[in-house]
C-alpha cells in the first residue's frame, strides 16, 4: 500500500470509476450524524476522493478533515472547507484530536499484525476522550482482494476486539455497498465509543 499506488489509481480511472466510489455516501453520512453533532470535529481517514466532506459541510459539519496516502485524491478537496493531510494511516503523527474517526475501507488494508497495530496507535492519538470511531470494511465473506491488494476481511470485527479495553462497541451491522459497475459488495461497520 504505497501512495504511488493510489495516485496511479486516480490519474488512470479518475474519482467516479473505482470500485468504492459512491454517488451518494449515505452509509457513512448515516452513521456519523447518527452518533455525532454537527459541532463535532470529524477525520475522514483515507477519505480519498469521497463526495462525504461535502455531504458533511451541507449537514452544517464546519471542522471536517480528510487523510489520504493519495495527494492526487486530496486535491479534489482544493474548493472545499476542509482540512487535508496526506499521510500513510499507520505512521501519521495526527496534530490534534478529532470526535470522529470515520474510515469506509482503509482498514481492511491492514494485513498484517504491524499494520493493524500501527493504524490502532494512530486512530488512539487522533480520538478525543469522548469520541468515536466509525470503521467501515469488507464483511468476512466480502471481497479477498480490492485495487489489486489483499485484504483482511472482518477488519471492524477484529478493531473492536483489539481496542475492547478503551472502546465500547456502540453499535455494529452490515451493509452491501454496489459499485459503479454493479457489482455487490458486502461490507459490515463498527461504532466505538472511548471510555
Amino acid at each position: 500500500m504505497t501512495s504511488e499506488h493510489w495516485d496511479s489509481m486516480y490519474r488512470d480511472k479518475g474519482r467516479v470509476n473505482v470500485s468504492w466510489f459512491e454517488e451518494h455516501p449515505q452509509q457513512s453520512l448515516d452513521l456519523i450524524t447518527r452518533f455525532a453533532p454537527p459541532t463535532a470535529s470529524v477525520i475522514d481517514v483515507g477519505g480519498g476522493a469521497s463526495d462525504l466532506a461535502s455531504e458533511l459541510l451541507a449537514a452544517n459539519f464546519t471542522d471536517v478533515t480528510v487523510l489520504d496516502l493519495s495527494s492526487e485524491a486530496v486535491a479534489h478537496y482544493a474548493d472545499l472547507k476542509v482540512a487535508t493531510a496526506v499521510g500513510d494511516v499507520r505512521t501519521w503523527q495526527p496534530p490534534r484530536t478529532y470526535d470522529v474517526w470515520h474510515d469506509r475501507a482503509v482498514g481492511h488494508f491492514m494485513t498484517s499484525p504491524d499494520d493493524q497495530l500501527g493504524y490502532l496507535s494512530t486512530l488512539r492519538a487522533a480520538m478525543a476522550p469522548s469520541g468515536i470511531a466509525i470503521i467501515e470494511g469488507f464483511a468476512p465473506d466480502g471481497p479477498e482482494s480490492c485495487s489489486g491488494l489483499a485484504v483482511r476481511r472482518g477488519f471492524p470485527t477484529l478493531a473492536s476486539q483489539l481496542l475492547s479495553d478503551e472502546f465500547d462497541c456502540r453499535a455494529s451491522g452490515g451493509f452491501i455497498h454496489v459499485t459503479p459497475w454493479g457489482a455487490e459488495q458486502a461490507f459490515e461497520w463498527v461504532v466505538l465509543a472511548r471510555v
